[in-house]
């Protein structure tokens, strides 16, 4: 299996979710980041040593195909790999067995591979800085990830499930400001980043709201930016087309608790009521009782 996309657009937590809610979720997952790993211990790494293979090696040491026995093991930034490893993984994955360094003997190693990129391998073989034939054997099943600007309705969802993780039980909210600067902005950085903005925001905050200005400076720049660009750049069709989808996603996430959407959307629920007429989005109902605005 492949997993692509941009760097932070989340392609180990696909990989998690694949393996721990499947049938091998009691079974080992280990994570191996390719593009850390020093070039001349890779295959030790990997494959595991014998007692006295190199300078060092004090004892033996199973690699972490063989730890990931019966289970999955997940190549981050396998694009990263030399060609000489790359031709040890082949092997492998053809004949199922690993041979530690300084060994002779063979091992049979069950174990499933998830391999993810942030590079095009498609074009990286071509070029000949990935070997063909294990591009194809990865390639199997992909799943792409797009960067979280092609998708800016998941920003609200995801902004609520890292507020809950990062401020339990304080039930913070994003205000309509905030929430419009972080719908504008292109987030080069992918989910990681919008964490990490979230992070700094409850650590500046005040634990209740996050306004504009908690937010990094690029990102709060974004409202501003937004009403101001060119019109053929991101037109107001542009932004209607956002606010429509990101309505719809949260709105069905929440399964129509129009409390709870207007909660992650950053807006009053007589806004959202407005809004959900305009946009013809749910079950039609009376209007709240109290339309008085946040």
């Amino acid at each position: 299996m492949l997993i692509s996309g941009e760097s932070g657009t989340g392609k180990e937590l696909v990989a998690r979710a694949l393996h721990f809610r499947g049938t091998m979720a009691s079974r080992p997952f280990v994570a191996v980041d390719c593009g850390s790993l020093v070039p001349t211990l890779i295959e030790s790494e990997l494959f595991g040593y014998e007692k006295g293979a190199f300078t060092g090696a004090l004892r033996s040491k199973q690699g972490l195909l063989q730890s990931a026995d019966t289970g999955t093991i997940f190549l981050d930034e396998v694009g990263e790999l030399p060609l000489e490893m790359q031709a040890k993984l082949l092997r492998f994955l053809q004949e199922k067995e690993v041979r530690p360094v300084g060994s002779n003997q063979k091992v049979k190693v069950d174990v499933r591979i998830m391999a993810a990129t942030n590079r095009d391998l498609d074009t990286e073989y071509q070029k000949g800085t990935f070997r063909k034939d294990l591009y194809f054997r990865l390639n199997v099943v992909t799943i792409s990830l797009p960067p979280l600007r092609e998708r800016r309705s998941d920003i609200p969802i995801l902004a609520a499930w890292f507020l809950d993780r990062l401020a339990p039980g304080r039930e913070v909210q994003v205000s309509g400001n905030a929430m419009k600067a972080m719908l504008a902005y292109d987030w080069p950085g992918n989910v990681r980043e919008l964490e990490n903005c979230l992070e700094r925001a409850v650590a500046l905050g005040d634990q209740r709201i996050i306004e504009v200005n908690d937010l990094p400076p690029s990102i709060a720049r974004a409202e501003l930016q937004a009403e101001t660009l060119d019109a053929q750049e991101f037109s107001g069709t542009d932004l209607e087309d956002i606010e429509r989808a990101t309505i719809e996603r949260v709105f069905s996430q929440v399964k129509g608790d129009k409390a709870r959407a207007g909660k992650m959307l950053g807006i009053s629920r007589a806004t959202l009521y407005r809004k959900l007429k305009r946009y013809n989005i749910g079950a039609r109902e009376e209007p709240p009782q109290s339309t008085t605005l946040q």
